[in-house]
């Protein structure tokens, strides 16, 4: 039986592939799928995107996950193996990047919604610069990732691998501008009580 490369996947995975009986198509996938570094198809395909799911976790190992969007391209692909990205001000939490500094373990996962229906999980180690301090390393950063607006940090990612995440259930999805809508505010949305709307009665 063909085991899988050590540097990929965890003992967990390979732990349940055992008991599952899967680990000849597993040594397959990290064998034919997995990469330490972006493909060139990779790097292209970050630079097509308009949005990122991402997954940290806390010292203790207590998850969170997390949505990141903006211009195609905003996740900007410094090489092969790094990517760097934006972060703006928000609701002042920081919940991802403070678990990043308490555990630099990043994943992200690209989707494409809308033409090829296909996803890419890249994951890596992350750490924090001031937008000065990483344009002083990689001057080419862009300097309009959302229009308007300026990066209180970035996050800049050191990849570890990369891999497909399959067609298969992928929705699809098309852009369109956002309806008009009365709700409440965003402050208020899930924590004070709002009214339901029913379905329309024909």
């Amino acid at each position: 039986m063909t085991l899988p490369p050590p540097s990929f996947g965890s003992a967990g995975e390979r732990h349940l592939q055992q008991h599952l009986g899967t680990a000849d198509r597993a040594a397959q996938f990290y064998d034919r799928q997995v990469r330490p570094h972006l493909t060139s198809e990779m790097r292209d395909f970050i630079g097509r995107q308009a949005m990122v799911f991402l997954a940290t976790a806390d010292s203790r190992g207590e998850c969170d996950s997390s949505f990141r969007s903006g211009p195609p391209g905003f996740v900007h692909v410094i090489d092969e193996r790094t990517l760097a990205y934006p972060e703006f001000r928000g609701n002042g939490v920081l919940a991802s990047a403070g678990n990043m500094l308490e555990n630099p373990h990043l994943g992200m996962l690209f989707v494409d919604f809308t033409h090829h229906h296909i996803g890419l999980h890249v994951n890596g180690v992350a750490r924090l610069y001031d937008d000065a301090d990483l344009r002083l390393i990689h001057p080419d950063l862009p300097t309009d990732a959302a229009p308007g607006r300026s990066p209180q940090m970035w996050v800049h990612l050191t990849v570890a691998e990369a891999y497909i995440h399959c067609s298969k259930y992928i929705p699809h999805l098309e852009p369109a501008p956002r309806p008009a809508t009365t709700r409440p505010k965003d402050s208020a949305y899930f924590t004070e009580p709002h009214p339901t709307h029913s379905p329309s009665l024909p």
